[in-house]
C-alpha cells in the first residue's frame, strides 16, 4: 500500500473516532449534571435588567417564578448541539494531532494552541446554526426583567430553524459567528494548558489519577473562560437575535456590532458589567469541563484497553 493510502487510513482511523465519541459523551454527561448553572449564566448575559445575585439565589428565583423544570429548559437542543460540536472538535483536533505530531514525539504548547484554534474554527463554521437555535429555545418562556425583550414561540428545533429562516433569513443562523471565531481561543487555550499540565503530571510514565484530571481540566478552563468572558456575553446577545444592528452589514458591520455592544455594556454597567454572570459561568463551565475531561479520559482508556486485548487475541 502507498504512503498516501496509509496516511488516509490513519486520518480516518478508529482511534480518532474513539476520541471524538468520548469527547461528545463526556461533554453531554457533564453538561447534563451542571445544566442549571448554564441557565443562570445566559439569563444574566441577555437580560440586562436582571440583578446579578449569587448563583444559588438566582436559581431559586427562576425556579420559584417559572417552575423547577425551567432550570432545564432547552436541555435537548443544547445537548444535541454540544454532542455535534464536541464530536467535530475532538475529531478535528485528534486528526490534526496525527498529522502534526504523529508518533515521532510529544506535542508542544504552540502546536496544541494552533491545533485547538483550527479545530475551533471548523467547529464554529459547522455548528453555529445549532447554537443560535438552542439559545432561542433556552430563553423561550423566560420571564425577562427587560421589557424590550420579546417572547418567541417555537415548537421545537426544526420549527425554530424554519421560522428563523423564513422571518429573518438564512444568514441569521450564523449570528455571533465573528465573536465565536475569536472565542475559539477559549478551547484552544484550554487544550494548550490541559495538554501541557497533563504532560507535566505524567512525566516518567506516572499514571495520572481522575482527581488530577478533574483539577487540570478545571484550572485550564477557568483561565480561558475569565480571559474571554466579555466576548461570550456579546455572543449570547447576538445569538438571541433581539439586538437591533444599525449601519452596514458584512464583516465591518459585525465588528461594529461587537464594539458597540461591549462599549454599551460598559456605559450602562461599568467595566464589571462585561463580567455579569461570570460566577455562574465559571461554576458551570469549570465543573463541566473538568467532569468532561474525566469521562473523556475514562472512555478512551477503557476503549483502547479493549482494542489492545482484541489485537492480542488476533495475533
Amino acid at each position: 500500500m502507498s504512503d498516501n493510502g496509509a496516511s488516509a487510513i490513519n486520518l480516518l482511523s478508529y482511534e480518532t473516532l474513539v476520541h471524538a465519541v468520548a469527547g461528545a459523551v463526556g461533554s453531554m454527561t457533564a453538561m447534563s449534571v451542571f445544566f442549571p448553572l448554564d441557565t443562570a449564566r445566559i439569563r444574566l448575559q441577555v437580560d440586562e435588567n436582571r440583578k446579578s445575585k449569587s448563583t444559588a439565589i438566582l436559581l431559586a428565583e427562576i425556579a420559584k417564578e417559572e417552575g423547577v423544570l425551567s432550570l432545564y429548559r432547552g436541555w435537548f437542543p443544547v445537548i444535541s448541539s454540544l454532542c455535534c460540536s464536541n464530536f467535530v472538535y475532538f475529531y478535528t483536533f485528534n486528526t490534526l494531532k496525527k498529522v502534526m505530531v504523529g508518533n515521532q514525539g510529544r506535542s508542544r504548547p504552540g502546536k496544541d494552541l494552533l491545533m485547538g484554534f483550527i479545530s475551533g474554527s471548523v467547529n464554529v463554521l459547522l455548528t453555529t446554526p445549532m447554537w443560535v437555535v438552542n439559545t432561542r429555545l433556552k430563553l423561550q418562556g423566560a420571564k425577562f426583567r427587560n421589557e424590550d425583550l420579546q417572547q418567541t414561540h417555537y415548537r421545537g428545533i426544526f420549527d425554530a430553524f424554519s421560522q428563523i429562516i423564513a422571518r429573518e433569513g438564512v444568514g441569521t443562523l450564523w449570528n455571533g459567528t465573528l465573536p465565536s471565531l475569536v472565542l475559539v481561543f477559549n478551547p484552544a487555550v484550554v487544550f494548550m494548558f490541559y495538554e501541557a499540565m497533563k504532560r507535566r503530571a505524567g512525566r516518567g510514565g506516572r499514571k495520572i489519577t481522575s482527581a488530577e484530571i478533574f483539577l487540570i481540566g478545571a484550572v485550564a478552563k477557568a483561565i480561558a473562560t475569565t480571559a474571554t468572558y466579555p466576548l461570550q456575553t456579546v455572543q449570547a446577545i447576538l445569538r438571541f437575535g433581539q439586538h437591533k444592528a444599525e449601519g452596514r452589514g458584512g464583516l465591518l458591520g459585525s465588528l461594529r456590532n461587537i464594539v458597540y455592544l461591549l462599549m454599551d455594556r460598559i456605559k450602562r454597567h461599568g467595566v464589571l458589567g462585561l463580567y455579569k454572570g461570570l460566577e455562574a459561568k465559571l461554576l458551570q463551565t469549570v465543573l463541566t469541563a473538568a467532569l468532561m475531561f474525566v469521562v473523556y479520559e475514562k472512555i478512551t482508556a477503557a476503549t483502547f484497553k479493549v482494542m489492545g486485548i482484541n489485537k492480542k487475541l488476533k495475533h
